[in-house]
């Protein structure tokens, strides 16, 4: 789950940018009376991610708005579930729908998406863990969404862990320094606490690297016979990250190579919304109640 502070700037924002005058649509033709009952409709199956950002965009638009989650984070679900109840002013749940849906989707696939890679290394030793391609301004929401399908976070940002790429090596070799010595002297200069990983893309880089001692050696762009290798090579002193070339077909034959992690850029910068719909229906009176919870338990999986 991610901060209420956080989230309240991003899902503002949003709808800030959704509606920068009001809704011209909604204010002009629904009367400021009118209530809704709605319900949150799964159309296809998936892994659920997202209730508190759906909440949160109902909640900032009208407070009056009720929510009701008969689905929890990370709760799988079935075509034709009904996944939360949405009651309250008519405008504002008009308003506040299309961003919620939007992040909730969104959420949702990438849960759902994070769940089939891990079901497909299941038995093996491997985690999956997604990268930092993610989409601006939603990498938080989007590593819950991760979580919530069963995967891990890579590091958060450049300013919490060290990964040294391709490129950092280049730029080490052209000061004439060894990399065993240019990762040293990091060493040196880092807390003690820091997370030091070296990505390889040959056999014959990794030699150097361990002699520097580094906490994660990643494989990049391996075949399966130079991952396995490179996992004897490595033999425990470091854990071994494979990345590059990864998807449903190819995630199983890589965990059983014996590496620790399976890192997935597809989990966030490529995933599909998961198709959820909320269908209303117009109330008469004053606003309505959300069911008790115990009508919750009832759609819960």
């Amino acid at each position: 789950m991610t901060g209420q502070r956080h989230l309240d700037r991003l899902v503002a924002a949003a709808l800030e940018e959704d509606a920068p005058w009001g809704d011209l649509t909604s204010e002009t033709l629904v009367p400021g009376d009118t209530v809704l009952r709605a319900q949150l409709v799964a159309r296809e199956d998936g892994v659920f991610s997202g209730a508190e950002a759906f909440a949160t965009a109902f909640r900032l638009v009208d407070p009056s708005v009720r929510v009701l989650p008969l689905a929890a984070d990370g709760d799988h679900f079935e075509t034709g579930q009904v996944l939360a109840e949405v009651s309250g002013p008519a405008r504002g749940i008009l308003r506040a729908e299309r961003i919620g849906l939007n992040l909730l989707q969104r959420m949702s696939g990438i849960a759902t998406l994070t769940d089939r890679y891990v079901r497909a290394v299941s038995g093996t030793r491997a985690r999956i863990v997604d990268t930092r391609k993610t989409t601006p301004g939603l990498r938080l929401l989007e590593r819950q969404a991760v979580r919530d399908g069963g995967g891990h976070n890579h590091r958060m940002s450049l300013s919490d862990a060290v990964m040294v790429k391709d490129n950092h090596l280049a730029a080490v070799l052209a000061t004439g320094l060894t990399v065993t010595e240019a990762l040293v002297q990091m060493r040196s200069r880092l807390p003690h606490t820091t997370h030091v990983e070296v990505e390889v893309d040959r056999l014959d880089q990794i030699p150097d690297v361990l002699a520097a001692g580094v906490d994660t050696i990643m494989l990049d762009n391996f075949s399966l016979a130079d991952l396995r290798e490179g996992v004897e090579l490595i033999h425990g002193a470091a854990l071994v990250e494979a990345s590059g070339g990864v998807d449903l077909e190819t995630v199983g034959p890589i965990a059983a190579t014996g590496v620790d992690v399976i890192s997935v850029g597809a989990l966030t910068h490529s995933v599909r919304a998961l198709d959820l719909g909320l269908d209303a229906a117009p109330e008469s009176g004053p606003n309505p109640e959300p069911r008790s919870a115990d009508h919750r338990a009832d759609h819960r999986l």
